[in-house]
């Protein structure tokens, strides 16, 4: 692996702090107290090199060791929050976030992108419509969802090309995963200031985003309502929340600093 984006030499590359993350990330819902065998075959780690990782992170107070397993402590909590309590748009977003979620009686959402996923980084829930576990940290691909497009459309050329040069996963049937299609989805975006993705990311669920922008008029979250196709169609969204949703990513973008024209009428890309 190389360094991020290219910054630095390898030289400037401690191995061991990925290593030490990967062993960390290899805890999720599938192995919430792996034993050092499952975490060396999760990580492609040796049981060695994976036994002095678990015993480090341990003494700084991590993980804990309950026999021949481990599981994570409350002390990771600390490193999400430290993000939230040094992002300002996350506290200036959640006030927009709960008017949004008030009008339109449908969860909000605000996320960011990270390499090929979308991170959710605030969230107020009004119904759980999705059969996974949403909440602030969750992960989900970019591909497939309305943030997730909102935040490719204004990344440039460069940044889509790459993006598309990966094989891109179906999660349902209706999943996009041509990537001539998913260009021309991304062009749309930008033309219209706006996403709606229908059951691509899971059946059932139907969501729009609109971009936030920052003082630089750089695009830097995607602001989200989602809701089920039982409760509303792709055309009622587009009517009768967009507006809301646009109307709520301008006002947000407005206390970050962006003084560009409407976000509606930014479609050009070039900001």
């Amino acid at each position: 692996m190389s360094p991020v984006n290219g910054e630095g030499s390898e030289r400037d590359y401690v191995q061991s702090l990925e290593r030490g993350f990967a062993v960390l990330l290899a805890f999720d819902e599938e192995r919430t107290n792996p034993t050092l065998a499952e975490l060396a075959a999760a990580t492609g780690l040796s049981r060695p090199a994976v036994r002095r990782l678990l015993l480090t992170l341990q003494r700084l107070g991590y993980v804990a060791n309950h026999g021949t397993r481990w599981s994570l402590t409350p002390r990771v909590l600390t490193i999400g929050q430290h993000y939230t309590a040094t992002n300002a748009r996350i506290e200036v977003a959640q006030p927009h976030l709960l008017r949004l979620a008030e009008k339109t009686d449908e969860s909000a959402s605000l996320a960011e992108l990270d390499g090929d996923d979308v991170v959710y980084v605030a969230r107020v829930p009004v119904r759980r419509i999705m059969t996974i576990n949403v909440s602030v940290g969750t992960r989900v691909p970019a591909h497939a969802t309305s943030m997730g497009r909102v935040l490719l459309a204004w990344t440039g050329p460069e940044r889509i090309d790459r993006f598309l040069e990966r094989p891109l996963e179906a999660c349902t049937a209706h999943t996009t995963t041509d990537p001539g299609a998913l260009r021309s989805a991304l062009a749309a975006v930008r033309h219209d200031g706006f996403a709606i993705v229908d059951a691509e990311l899971e059946e059932g669920l139907l969501s729009a985003s609109a971009p936030v922008r920052d003082r630089t008029g750089h695009v830097v979250a995607a602001l989200a309502s989602s809701t089920s196709t039982g409760r509303s169609t792709a055309d009622r969204l587009r009517a009768e929340v967009v507006p809301l949703l646009v109307e709520t990513a301008q006002a947000l973008s407005d206390e970050l600093g962006y003084v560009g024209p409407p976000l509606d009428a930014a479609h050009d890309g070039s900001r």
